[in-house]
This record gives C-alpha cells, structure tokens and sequence, in this order.
C-alpha cells in the first residue's frame, strides 16, 4: 500500500480545502467523500479507503522502496512481451463505493480491451485490475486483511503480497468469488492463470535476485503456454 501517487490540484481546488474537514486516520467515509477531501489535502499527503475506513500513509522507508523497484521490473518485463497488457505502479484505483487505493504494481488489460475496467474523466481506474501485488512492512496485516478482503470483494483475480518481515510471498487466486492462496509447484515456481508465462521464483524475490528473478521470468515468456496467449491477444488487438 504505498504512495507514490500524488493528485493534481488545480488553484480552483486549492481554494475550497479549508471548507472541507481534513482527512484523518480511522475516518469511515464512502469513496466520493474521501476523494473529495483527498483532493483538498496538502501535495504530500498519502491516505487510501480500504473497507471504508481511511489509512493516512507513513512515509515510504527504504526497503520498501528497494522490493517495490525489484517487483516492477519483474511486471514491467512481462508487459513489454505480452500485447494488450497494461502495468501500472501507484496509480489510483477505484474499486467501489468504500475503497480506493494505489497498488505497489498491477497488471491489467488495456482498458479498450477490457469488458469491466475503464477510466473515468479524471484518467483514473475504475474497477478491478486482473492482478494486484504489494509489498508489505509495517502494513502487513492490512494488505493480509482488509485489503485483501477489498481486492476479494472487488474481483481481483490474483493478489500477490511480498511481507517483508516474514520473507515470503502470498499469491492469491480468486476462486467461486474467494481468495485461496496458490502454492509453488514441484520445481518451487509460481505461476500465472490469469497472464500465462508469467512465472515466479519466490525466494528470487523475497532475496532480491533479479538475475535469478528475471531468468525464471523469460522462461515462462518462452514457454508455448505465453506463445498461444499473445497469439489470442493479437487478434483481440485486430
């Protein structure tokens, strides 16, 4: 949950923010009020709406941003193979009437492709990325808990969670409408359903291998399964 996102002001929003209250942690708010009030917040304030509740950011130390650095690189790699696929990092996501948030990274399809997501007026995302990933310190037992549960209700099809302190790596498959968590197969990888030849050595990541990190990677790039998958995308694009 982390915050590099930072909303443009106009000088004409500038002037309503001492009429609207500011936002503090723990507010229950829905997602128009809170983005209302986000929007009126001085240029370095970082909050999200998770299950309807405000969470005010800290800011960001350094071994998350170090993870979050190795995390893109592994989904920016898959996006620059892979046609029709959109990677983002930080950018605001609105899920529904009680949450919005900014995800470490995501991947999604471009929106002009996409029979459930789409832009609003602003240019920021409405509705549910396929996948979602996080990097997780001192917000462990958010992004396990109430954000998992947002991300489960919203319909995020795979949720990944790097935590830091545990050094592991929680990958989430969304199954009849709940999260079950996806275990390595036997050679120790995981693997995509969502974006197929996107595979993942987790202890790559949890050591910050990127070498090793991304070797597993191009293997799943090279594999038929990624082969037929942006064969079907390209016709899609057509």
């Amino acid at each position: 949950m982390k915050r590099a996102f930072r909303y443009q002001r106009s000088a004409e929003r500038t002037t309503k923010a001492p009429t609207l209250p500011h936002l503090e942690n723990g507010d229950r708010l829905d997602q128009k009020t809170f983005h209302e009030r986000y929007e009126a917040m001085p240029e370095n304030f970082r909050a999200e709406l998770i299950g309807g509740i405000v969470f005010v950011s800290s800011p960001q130390k350094k071994p998350h941003g170090k993870w979050q650095f190795t995390l893109i690189q592994w989904l920016a790699t898959y996006e620059m193979h892979t046609p029709v696929v959109e990677g983002h990092t930080g950018t605001t996501v609105v899920l529904g009437d009680g949450s919005e948030v900014q995800p470490d990274g995501c991947l999604m399809f471009a929106h002009e492709a996409s029979d459930h997501l789409s832009n609003n007026d602003d240019d920021y995302v409405m509705g549910a990325p396929e996948l979602i990933a996080e990097i997780a310190s001192s917000t462990e037992s958010i992004d396990l808990h109430g954000l998992k549960d947002d991300y489960e209700k919203a319909g995020v099809r795979e949720y990944i969670v790097v935590t830091l302190r545990k050094k592991r790596v929680f990958w989430f498959r969304l199954q009849r409408g709940k999260f079950k968590e996806v275990k390595p197969g036997p050679d120790g990888f995981l693997r995509s359903v969502v974006f197929p030849g996107l595979w993942l050595d987790p202890d790559a990541l949890v050591r910050r291998d990127r070498k090793r990190l991304l070797q597993v990677l191009h293997e799943g790039l090279a594999s038929a399964e990624h082969a037929a998958f942006v064969a079907k995308l390209e016709k899609r694009r057509k």
